[in-house]
């Protein structure tokens, strides 16, 4: 899918808007992908009327001189960004506020990189980041997004990384009461696949009504990430921290709201996953993941606060979360196995299965369901099966499921070599429970509903009327 510029300026003209404007005076910091930003300025004309200093310090000891040392001990970090936006911001405002114009509107924009190395395979990407007044005189507000780039060699990343910072530092400036138009203006004059954006956050006096896991959902939406995660806390993550060296066991589910029933296919399904070799707590995260698409690949256009609301709702329980635009399992995989090489779990239930064997499924893909099976279970994979109740109420797992004829020695291979795993229920009371009847319950106030999530989930949805819960009148 192509996405039209929100813009029609070029980099170039973006640029020089900018340098023309004697009112915005600033820093640009550049560290480990040359000084992109700051050349585009230049190239442009008139950058003296913008820019006070330009800086890389590449040198570990020598950056660490001038920004300190972070916590986590990283450079390519949000933390390390942030101390550079601060430090710089502050530095401009000591030594030229007092001798310009006071309707001046300072900045700092900065970058943390990790280009693609002349003699390894790194992770490539970085932080970037800008601090600035959105008035003159105002408390600073903050825009950080984390990057990643898709080139093939460091001078392509550089350049494209160059043309973000313009259009960053242009956005926050002419754009910064429409947050979403921010984001969608990213990746102007950037051709689609070259950069991935999987983080955003706005802080600020002016930005205190945004909810970050909300915009950061219009990331995916606007094309310029797959999916977000988020941690327990509510916090976006960036999916190669909470991945790196994991073993990763997930489940997919609408989650509105969460149920009994899907606690327990999680809480079954990480306990499968445990008894696999080299897999234990401490070296697993496990994932709610809910798509934006239905089973045909169309995005079902849910708001963002209903999502935000099954997102609080799993955060509540402890759960990591990612929401995500994809409808295949195997897609789904193939991100995962962008940052991890270890085990894969996916925790499905009957019906799941049942539309895995679907060759209706795979329509658009060129090797039909072969592709796609070979790409699901390729490596390290397997999937772990909730049984479901028969007819006759009785439980029935998945080696009872009948596939088309021509099917049936692919079924045949998936369980000879293990890539299917039966799991247990621990209460049949459970496969009484359909979270559509919940919604329509709840939304008649208080009831039955209450008993068939947990107690948590329905203080919250009660508390906060979420899902449209009906409060009762005093």
């Amino acid at each position: 899918m192509e996405i039209k510029n929100v813009s029609s300026r070029t980099t170039s003209q973006k640029a020089l808007r900018i340098n023309l404007d004697e009112k915005k005076y600033g820093t640009i910091v550049e560290i480990g992908a040359g000084q992109e930003v700051a050349r585009q300025f230049f190239l442009a004309g008139a950058a003296a009327g913008t820019i006070a200093k330009t800086m890389s310090a590449y040198d570990m000891k020598f950056s660490d001189a001038i920004y300190g040392v972070q916590d986590d001990g990283r450079y390519v970090s949000k933390s390390r960004v942030k101390a550079m936006m601060a430090q710089e911001l502050d530095l401009v405002l000591e030594r030229v506020s007092e001798v310009r114009s006071k309707s001046s509107r300072y900045f700092a924009y900065a970058a943390t990189v990790a280009a693609k190395s002349f003699n390894r395979q790194n992770e490539c990407h970085a932080w970037c980041g800008i601090r600035l007044q959105m008035y003159p005189g105002a408390e600073p507000s903050n825009i950080k997004i984390h990057v990643r780039m898709h080139d093939d060699n460091a001078e392509a990343q550089q350049q494209a990384l160059g043309v973000l910072g313009v259009n960053l530092i242009y956005a926050a400036f002419y754009y910064f009461e429409n947050p979403k138009m921010i984001i969608d203006s990213l990746t102007d004059s950037i051709k689609p696949g070259r950069i991935e954006i999987d983080s955003i956050e706005f802080v600020g006096p002016y930005f205190e009504d945004i909810d970050n896991r909300a915009i950061n959902l219009h990331l995916i939406r606007s094309w310029k990430t797959r999916a977000i995660m988020f941690k327990p806390d509510g916090s976006i993550c960036v999916p190669a921290d909470m991945l790196y060296k994991k073993n990763v066991i997930t489940i997919r589910g609408s989650f509105r709201p969460v149920t009994n029933l899907n606690v327990d296919m999680i809480e079954q399904g990480k306990k499968a996953f445990f008894e696999q070799d080299g897999v234990d707590e401490s070296n697993t995260v496990a994932i709610a993941e809910i798509s934006l698409n239905d089973a045909r690949g169309n995005d079902n256009h849910v708001p963002e606060e209903d999502l935000v609301q099954r997102v609080q709702l799993l955060n509540a329980l402890g759960y990591n979360v990612m929401i995500s635009d994809y409808t295949r399992y195997f897609k789904l995989r193939e991100y995962f196995r962008q940052y991890t090489k270890m085990e894969i779990g996916i925790v499905v239930g009957m019906v799941n299965l049942k539309q895995i064997f679907d060759e209706e499924s795979y329509r658009g893909v060129e090797g039909g369901i072969l592709e796609g099976f070979g790409k699901l279970f390729p490596d390290n994979t397997r999937m772990f099966i909730y049984p479901e109740l028969n007819a006759e109420g009785e439980i029935r797992d998945f080696s009872e499921v009948k596939v088309p004829n021509h099917l049936r020695f692919l079924y045949r291979h998936l369980l000879e070599n293990d890539f299917l795993t039966a799991l247990e229920t621990s209460d049949t009371e459970l496969f009484k429970i359909y979270s559509r009847e919940v919604l329509k319950q709840l939304k008649n106030g208080r009831g039955k509903w209450e008993k068939q999530v947990p107690k948590l989930v329905a203080e919250q949805i009660m508390e906060r009327g979420f899902f449209g819960f009906k409060k009762s009148r005093r």
